[in-house]
């Protein structure tokens, strides 16, 4: 296992690499390619320059987070086999240049989602935060509004303007999206992508739904240990498996953490270990990653 940070790339993160190679322990970062729009097939040149990029600071780029998925695939409107398409050319690009890793993620509409992006604690240090009642008081224009504004003009990732701006089309496409087919259509692209990720030896980490339950009425399949088994067992291939976030997953209490790791031994091929302090129900906040810190014994 080897200790890493994300990095959103030059222009796009406000912490240089040469600041990631001081702390103790780091050896690489993960990264993207961050102003790539969803559905697009990355270029070489650019795979090759991050990797360079990294490389040149004393660091391995050890995966990417993320390639994005068009909301073509995940509702499977008439694109989605071109746009499965194009991620299996930008697999087979991120192979060639010796990338073996991918999370990603297959959350509805939204990414992960904050209500606060600078919440002030105790110590004064900032972290983001989540209220279930204030997203209920949202529309999702709303929501996006407030992101935006919120962001200190950095473009968020899974946050992508060009295709947000459309919001309330994507909600009309999702209408007719239950579990079941959301389920359904992350089968059909693992299938597809298998044979390449094989090749090449790239190992697929989903990675759960944040918050782990439904936000604007949007279905969610990535929620739980269950969800996570469901998934690995329906496309049975070492290379499918899954980022455990102790965060994203912590953030409901109901999750226990430790018996996933167990059941899942084995396909857990990304973790971003971190801590979330419970404060009610539907209610957290991000925190330190000592246990004493936040509600999750990380030790």
């Amino acid at each position: 296992m080897q200790m890493t940070l994300r990095w959103f790339g030059s222009g796009f993160d406000s912490i240089p690499l040469w600041k990631i190679r001081q702390v103790p322990g780091v050896t690489g970062v993960v990264s993207s390619l961050t102003d790539m729009v969803a559905g697009e097939v990355w270029p070489k040149d650019r795979i090759r320059a991050l990797k360079d990029e990294v490389e040149a600071a004393g660091l391995r780029l050890a995966g990417i987070e993320s390639v994005n998925i068009p909301d073509s695939i995940k509702t499977a409107t008439a694109e989605r086999d071109l746009h499965i398409e194009r991620y299996i050319t930008t697999l087979e690009r991120l192979g060639e240049a010796g990338i073996d890793l991918v999370c990603y993620n297959f959350m509805p509409v939204f990414d992960w989602t904050r209500t606060d992006l600078a919440k002030v604690r105790p110590d004064g240090a900032t972290v983001m935060a989540y209220d279930q009642a204030l997203i209920d008081s949202f529309k999702p224009e709303q929501m996006l509004q407030e992101m935006g504004r919120k962001s200190n003009n950095f473009r968020l990732p899974g946050w992508e303007p060009e295709r947000l701006a459309k919001v309330r089309e994507l909600f009309e496409v999702y209408a007719g999206i239950d579990e079941a087919k959301l389920f359904a259509n992350l089968v059909y692209f693992l299938q597809a992508i298998m044979p390449t990720c094989a090749r090449y030896g790239i190992k697929m980490a989903i990675h759960p739904d944040d918050p782990p339950w439904p936000v604007f009425g949007l279905p969610r399949i990535v929620t739980s240990k269950e969800h996570l088994l469901r998934i690995v067992r329906a496309v049975d291939h070492p290379c499918n498996g899954v980022t455990l976030c102790t965060g994203s997953l912590g953030s409901n209490p109901s999750n226990d953490l430790c018996d996933a790791i167990r059941c899942l031994a084995g396909r857990i091929h990304f973790a971003h270990v971190r801590n979330v302090k419970h404060t009610a129900v539907g209610v957290f906040e991000e925190a330190a990653h000592l246990s004493s810190d936040g509600s999750i014994d990380v030790y």
